[in-house]
């Protein structure tokens, strides 16, 4: 059974950053696409990023040129959050893009003055 870690989230000031990790055991996501999510208060969940196992990556437009997601061969995915607003704030999520592994717990980004 696949668990996911989100880690590296907190309270940031606006344009400030944030590095996520996203940690997994009982499979080796180099296999998959793998994405990030976040889900803010009464909204949906939304993906925001993903990277396929070749490194191509892609962005939701509200993201794109500010978050960069990467990933390296120890299982772990990555989320450098740059220029932050206050419209991020959300509790943010790692998964397979699609065919969802088990929901991790997630991460609380705050952006706030």
């Amino acid at each position: 059974q696949v668990r996911l870690v989100e880690s590296g989230g907190g309270l940031v000031q606006p344009g400030g950053s944030l590095r996520l990790s996203c940690a997994a055991s009982g499979s080796i996501l180099a296999y998959w696409t793998m994405a990030w999510y976040r889900q803010a208060p009464g909204k949906q969940r939304e993906w925001i990023a993903s990277i396929t196992p070749a490194g191509t990556t892609n962005y939701a437009d509200s993201v794109k040129g500010r978050f960069t997601i990467s990933r390296d061969i120890a299982n772990t995915v990555y989320l450098q959050m740059n220029s932050l607003k206050p419209e991020d704030a959300a509790v943010y999520y790692c998964n397979r893009l699609g065919t969802y592994f088990n929901w991790g717990q997630g991460t609380q980004v705050t952006v706030s003055s």
